[in-house]
């Protein structure tokens, strides 16, 4: 159904607000599907995954590779996480134009200085906080959102240190309006993205096919994405996906990006081939042996 972005510099309620949202949309008489992806879903320290740019880049890594995997035309996916860098904003918009649902920003705007105090005050409780140094980098690289930016529109705004988020909040139920109203002749202040020839994966002539070379390639990836984020940069000799199937061998490191580049091209050749030949493979292991040989010959010439 759609995919909202909250953004906002960090401890600036971003995590009240999600759970508001989430609240507001279930209260709805047609209780719709709302699924909260952040880095507590993957047990992930804050001050470990923005160590240094490396750790953040592998952080952002896992929280796109994990809302790719679960964008549908059923569900509501809420990003809580810091979404400060304009040019991530934009690659989850594109995900969402992919999968063809609306998008969304809901925005927490508050000073710096309130920031640091609901910082200082969660880490003299004992909670989950940034040290200091951490928290000043992030603070002077937040990159606020701006709604003439097509990622960062439509934009819902929350003021935190101003009036106490909850589920009643105008932001919260401008947003939950904007994710659930009817789409008609009327709703001309509804945006559904629509996906371009690009984004769209082929369309198999068996249902089962579509999904298990879907499910099955997807899996490749986040298995890629997840040894390269252990190995820290460091040398891969081989990723193993189970027992019965070939290795991923991979000599560098490779972007989430590439990967799903590749991803697309292999989906859209196995579609174009099967028109003339045999249907693509119905099962997720024969479709995880096609697609990391295909990988292994692309990344070996590339």
């Amino acid at each position: 159904m759609a995919l909202v972005v909250i953004c906002g510099q960090p401890c600036s309620g971003k995590s009240t607000a999600a759970l508001c949202l989430t609240r507001a949309l279930k209260d709805l008489e047609s209780k719709p599907s709302v699924r909260i992806i952040d880095e507590t879903s993957f047990h992930l320290d804050r001050n470990q995954s923005y160590a240094d740019m490396t750790a953040e880049k592998n952080l952002r890594g896992v929280l796109r590779s994990e809302v790719d995997r679960s964008l549908s035309k059923d569900n509501i996916i809420i990003v809580d996480s810091l979404n400060s860098i304009k040019g991530y904003r934009y690659e989850l918009w594109c995900l969402a134009r992919a999968a063809g649902i609306r998008y969304c920003v809901l925005y927490c705007d508050a000073e710096e200085n309130h920031c640091r105090k609901w910082n200082d005050e969660r880490r003299e409780k004992g909670e989950a906080s940034y040290n200091d140094k951490i928290f000043e980098d992030l603070v002077r690289r937040f990159e606020k959102p701006d709604r003439r930016n097509r990622w960062d529109s439509p934009l819902f705004e929350l003021w935190p240190f101003k009036d106490i988020i909850e589920k009643s909040s105008s932001a919260i139920l401008d947003a939950v309006s904007y994710l659930t109203k009817k789409v008609d002749s009327k709703s001309q202040d509804v945006k559904i993205l629509q996906p371009t020839i690009a984004t769209q994966s082929a369309r198999f002539t068996e249902a089962n096919s579509l999904y298990e070379m879907d499910r099955a390639t997807q899996e490749v990836i986040t298995a890629i994405v997840e040894a390269q984020s252990q190995a820290i940069g460091g040398p891969i000799n081989g990723i193993s996906l189970g027992q019965g199937l070939p290795t991923i061998n991979i000599s560098r490191s490779v972007g989430l990006p590439e990967l799903r580049r590749l991803r697309r091209t292999f989906i859209k050749l196995t579609g174009q081939s099967s028109l003339s030949g045999p249907p693509p493979p119905s099962d997720a292991d024969s479709a995880k042996r096609m697609f990391v040989d295909y990988l292994n010959r692309e990344l070996e010439t590339i």
